[in-house]
């Protein structure tokens, strides 16, 4: 027993001091601070500026209109002139569309008197092939002896008699017979489309003037072709010279990502030259972790080792990712940051972190100024924490 209690009384400063060194020797920062990008909206004219009525820090979502540029000079004489050539395009395409039309109306015309010849050529012929069939069968029963041959220019008998010779009989019969061989070779062209006949072409005026109009149209169907690409062609040229003239008008400026109404570079109603800085938008989704370290810790880290970050006043550990090792004076990376490092943070070694769980959880919010510390190595009292907070 006399020997138990210095054991034990030396154990627990060995213990003790372990707790103590080990928790100062441990990586950790002499301060992080919740950081993110700023962006910068810049004028894409030269104009009058309109900046909407907003207080700093206030919450902005993308594409809400933040200002107004306008160009009151901007030059519209070439969109004039695409404009008036644009509607000249349309009136010589409008007149195209109405002459095909026109031709193609004449054509159908044509096409059913052409059609209505062809019903009463064939029905002409085929009546006259019946009564000339009707003729040869007579004529070959005997039916009509004393009839003369008309179609041949025959005559009755000198004597007055009705009767023939034999010789004329059959002179008759054979005219009669050729003048059915003949129209039925002519009812056949007709009903295929084709005319015979002393005085005929083998079609008639309106098929002739309805083939003309065939080609006529197909050179119409080319005009309206041509007429349509040149309207398409002054169209695009019209819509690309008139976003032009929108941007060179100006116009509104939309926020790019949604955060924060960080800072106001111009006044209201002011005069700006194109790419002046006009405003500055704090972008929450891109929030990370700025912090400085001893040169002892900053020579053990490595891009991709993981860490971990608490803010003051909180027990909640966040995992973290070494993203960035930026080393001593690293004053001009932090141009397009929030918050702007100390000067005592630049006397030491500067390394970022991301922290995914802070664009994550929408109860933080954008806590971007919020500080804190970040470790890089266990420490003897984590489980301590882990219980306690």
């Amino acid at each position: 027993m006399r020997y138990l209690r210095p054991v034990i009384g030396g154990s627990i400063v060995v213990a003790a001091l372990w707790v103590i060194i080990g928790e100062q020797m441990s990586g950790a920062s002499a301060n992080a601070v919740v950081n993110a990008e700023v962006v910068t909206l810049r004028a894409p004219v030269a104009g009058d500026l309109t900046v909407e009525d907003r207080v700093l820090g206030a919450r902005v979502e993308q594409g809400e209109v933040l200002a107004r540029v306008e160009d009151r000079l901007v030059d519209n004489v070439r969109l004039s002139d695409l404009q008036m050539e644009q509607s000249f395009a349309e009136t010589e395409l409008t007149h195209a569309t109405e002459r095909l039309e026109a031709a193609k109306q004449a054509r159908d015309r044509l096409a059913e008197r052409s059609a209505s010849y062809q019903d009463r050529r064939v029905e002409e012929l085929a009546t006259r092939f019946e009564f000339a069939r009707e003729r040869v069968e007579r004529l070959e029963a005997g039916s009509v002896p004393g009839e003369a041959d008309t179609e041949t220019g025959g005559s009755p008998a000198e004597d007055g008699s009705d009767t023939q010779s034999p010789d004329e009989g059959g002179l008759t019969l054979t005219s009669a017979r050729e003048r059915v061989a003949v129209l039925e070779i002519e009812l056949a062209a007709a009903r295929a489309g084709v005319y015979l006949g002393d005085g005929y072409n083998d079609a008639p005026v309106s098929e002739q003037l309805s083939m003309q109009l065939e080609t006529d149209i197909a050179a119409l169907e080319a005009d309206l072709v041509r007429a349509q690409e040149r309207l398409d062609a002054v169209s695009a040229r019209v819509d690309q010279s008139r976003v032009r003239a929108t941007l060179a008008g100006g116009g509104q400026l939309s926020s790019p990502v949604s955060g924060l109404f960080w800072e106001v570079l111009q006044a209201d109603g002011v005069i700006v030259q194109r790419g002046d800085p006009l405003l500055r938008i704090l972008d929450c989704e891109s929030l990370i972790v700025t912090l400085s370290v001893t040169e002892r810790i900053y020579n053990d880290l490595t891009l991709g080792q993981s860490a971990e970050f608490r803010m003051s006043g909180q027990s909640d550990i966040y995992d973290a990712t070494v993203t960035r090792l930026a080393g001593s004076g690293a004053e001009r990376i932090y141009g397009n940051l929030a918050v702007a490092p100390s000067q005592q943070h630049l006397e030491r070694f500067d390394v970022t972190l991301r922290v995914p769980a802070l664009n994550q959880d929408s109860e933080l919010g954008c806590v971007v100024g919020r500080t804190g510390r970040a470790f890089f190595e266990r420490r003897p009292l984590d489980w301590v924490r882990s219980v306690f907070g």
